[in-house]
């Protein structure tokens, strides 16, 4: 049945056109009295409608209203029924961009357009899990770009709120011939019934940036539930065995987000976009290297784990993530004494060992400055710089963490506190360790940088300091 154009404005915005129509919701063009565009949204409800119209309806109004920030559509407005009875309505953003289908199309893609929107659907990603929603149904259409290149998810109607009730779910219990979601791009745990783990969501990732890499669905497009429980145990083809030129590190990233087991993928959206932007970094292993899968054997294995799985214990995102911190460690690499150096590193054991998916990333900020105008300056820096990588993996060696658990970056910025803030606020950083300036003359020629820290930084910072 064909919605019907509004004839009344709602909540003071004239409705223009309908621009998309799908199977539980209309969408249409509205303009406001000061010419904002803006879009308004309705659920198909009436005679053989679904009842997960209207139960993704309520839950995409409960989850917008509790989002904020420039990765989803600001929500404007909503009611429970228009001016001329039309039903319930919301009232959102207009994103005017463009969506993740555009490139999709292109697929395969350079492997620096495929770092680049991984890297933008990866931040946004990051940002909606860390306000307790898992998104459930991740895939291009549902990834619009702003005009600076900022990642917006949209359409929140299977989405799971870790405080709110799960009306998708509850109105999919009566029919369960396919599980919730797109099923080219779910994930092996809501196949098993279990939702609100956002490491679904970092699966979904997984195979758009396969999409992306090969131009292929990793598991192509199931119609059945069976077609879509092959994923369970079966491997897709090595994005490398269709594209040889990708390298390593892409396939590792890509497959370690395909994994079966959640526990075996990244434990946050934020790790994925930082691999992406620092492939040096990643740890290579038979995931990148291998051209084929495991085999029947490895199959057979993960097909009994799976009809032998217990029943999930289901944990909101914002739990999910707080087992999962990202620490920075500030290292002073010249002024440091070794009683200091070792007071932080059983700060950051603690850390390490009270989350074991922690993430520890050792940071040194150079002085760019130092160099500028001399002949040999590009090669000076250089040299700098790898003294000071070279001095962070020392200082790591006695943490005897796994490689996989550390990352190592030199910054460059003329005034450290700025480029540590910096860092913390786009690597998205849950904790900062760092030490205090124990010589009373250093504090005065070179300033309290811990102060500023501990007075700006966007994450619990711990300062260690040496007691005489």
């Amino acid at each position: 049945m064909e919605s019907r154009l509004p004839t009344l404005p709602v909540a003071g915005h004239r409705i223009e056109d309908r621009i998309a129509e799908g199977a539980m919701a209309t969408l249409w063009r509205a303009v406001g009295p000061d010419g904002t565009v803006r879009l308004l949204k309705r659920p198909k409800l009436g005679p053989g409608s679904h009842p997960a119209c209207f139960a993704g309806f309520e839950t995409e109004r409960m989850v917008l209203a509790r989002l904020v920030g420039p990765n989803v559509p600001a929500l404007i407005a909503a009611g429970d029924d228009g001016p001329d009875d039309s039903g319930p309505w919301l009232l959102e953003e207009w994103i005017s961009g463009p969506s993740l289908v555009e490139a999709a199309r292109r697929a395969p893609l350079p492997e620096t357009e495929v770092v680049r929107l991984g890297m933008a659907v990866a931040t946004a990603l990051h940002a909606v899990h860390r306000q307790n929603v898992v998104h459930h149904d991740l895939k291009p259409q549902h990834i619009l770009f702003r005009d600076d290149g900022t990642a917006v998810l949209i359409d929140f109607g299977l989405a799971a709120h870790g405080e709110l009730p799960d009306f998708a779910a509850d109105a999919a219990d009566g029919a369960r011939e396919m599980p919730l979601g797109t099923p080219a791009y779910i994930a092996p745990e809501p196949l098993r019934g279990e939702r609100g783990n956002p490491k679904s969501d970092i699966f979904s990732l997984g195979v758009i940036l396969y999409l992306l890499a090969t131009g292929r669905l990793p598991f192509g497009a199931p119609e059945s539930r069976g077609g879509m429980r092959r994923r369970l145990w079966l491997d897709p083809p090595r994005p490398r065995a269709l594209r040889p030129e990708l390298p390593e590190w892409l396939q590792e990233i890509i497959m370690r987000c395909l994994a079966v087991l959640p526990e075996n993928r990244y434990a946050t959206a934020a790790q994925v976009a930082h691999d992406l932007a620092h492939p040096e970094q990643v740890v290579i292993t038979a995931r990148g290297r291998n051209l084929q899968g495991g085999g029947w054997r490895a199959a057979a294995r993960r097909w009994w784990k799976t009809v032998t799985a217990p029943p999930p214990v289901r944990r909101a995102a914002a739990e999910q993530l707080a087992r999962a911190p990202h620490v920075l460690v500030a290292i002073d690499t010249e002024h440091e004494t070794a009683a200091l150096a070792a007071a932080m590193r059983q700060v950051v054991r603690r850390a390490a060992s009270a989350d074991s998916l922690a993430r520890i990333t050792c940071v040194n900020v150079i002085d760019a400055t130092l160099s500028a105008g001399q002949e040999e300056a590009a090669e000076l820096e250089r040299g700098q710089r790898t003294q000071r990588l070279m001095a962070l993996h020392h200082w790591a060696r006695e943490l005897a963490l796994a490689p996989e658990r550390l990352r190592f970056h030199v910054l460059e910025g003329g005034d450290a506190a700025a480029a540590l803030l910096d860092y913390a606020h786009t690597q998205h950083v849950d904790q900062i360790v760092i030490g205090a300036r124990g010589s009373s003359a250093l504090r005065r020629l070179l300033g309290s940088v811990s102060a500023r820290i501990a007075a700006e930084a966007p994450c619990t910072v711990t300062v260690v300091r040496i007691t005489a």
